[in-house]
């Protein structure tokens, strides 16, 4: 069996404001493509907020700016566009900190899944939305109930 390489990043960090934009222009362009229709999966459990994609191979995603600090957790092979001169190549399974003020774009190689997860004190979507981006307005709206699975435990 075939091995594959070992992914090397231990972390995200912050975007410089180039690389931010850099993002921003990609985002632009994308729009004028087909449009990708995927399911947002939600969970808030125990101060916890958790959001997933579960994305195919050959899809390109762009991130909301991201104002705080979280934990992404990566499964599956994609290139991750994080500000450097390249994307960087992961592979697997990969469980990363990652620091605010960041935009990220991810290109699939292989199907692909993204958690990201932050504690909170909030009990809605709406809210946790609110509190890990200022470009609320650029995610799947919570209106469309059929691009969402929300799980809220109460506990």
């Amino acid at each position: 069996m075939e091995q594959l390489p070992v992914t090397t990043y231990s972390r995200i960090s912050t975007m410089g404001d180039t690389s931010i934009e850099k993002v921003r222009e990609l985002e632009t362009k994308a729009r004028e493509l087909p449009q990708l229709v995927f399911v947002t999966e939600h969970l808030i459990h125990k101060g916890v907020y958790l959001r997933t994609l579960h994305l195919p191979a050959g899809a390109l995603v762009t991130g909301a700016l991201i104002k705080i600090a979280t934990t992404l957790i990566l499964y599956g092979e994609m290139m991750v566009y994080v500000g450097e001169d390249e994307p960087l190549h992961f592979y697997g399974y990969n469980v990363l900190p990652c620091n605010a003020g960041r935009k990220v774009a991810v290109l699939a190689i292989t199907d692909i899944h993204l958690t990201m997860l932050f504690p909170t004190k909030v009990t809605t979507v709406a809210e946790a939305e609110a509190e890990f981006t200022d470009e609320v307005a650029l995610l799947t709206p919570l209106s469309d109930t059929k691009r969402h699975k929300i799980v809220i435990t109460g506990e």
